[in-house]
């Protein structure tokens, strides 16, 4: 099969048309990057995690409701299981990215 170069030329400018159609320009969602996203959950976990850890001290010597200790290790928890979560999603999708063909 035989290329003919005023085809291929026609497509080249229907894809460059297609390219600058209504709806093809880039956005700027004007939120935070997924870097930035990613690194505010890693703060609020860690500050989770220090909650956590206080509220057990507390705990240890007696200055702390048993309640608050639960509710603040509960909170690290579920924090923390969110983020190994998203890690192993992301780690998923490297993969997958990896073994797509070239």
């Amino acid at each position: 099969m035989s290329v003919n170069m005023v085809n291929a030329v026609g497509a080249y400018a229907n894809a460059a048309r297609a390219a600058r159609a209504p709806g093809m320009e880039a956005r700027d969602s004007g939120g935070a990057s997924f870097a930035a996203a990613l690194s505010e959950v890693a703060r609020e976990t860690v500050g989770a995690l220090r909650q956590a850890e206080q509220a057990s001290a507390q705990a240890a010597a007696k200055e702390a409701d048993l309640l608050q200790v639960v509710t603040a290790v509960s909170n690290a928890e579920v924090a923390l299981q969110t983020v190994v979560a998203v890690r192993d999603r992301v780690i998923g999708a490297y993969q997958d990215i990896m073994r797509m063909p070239i």
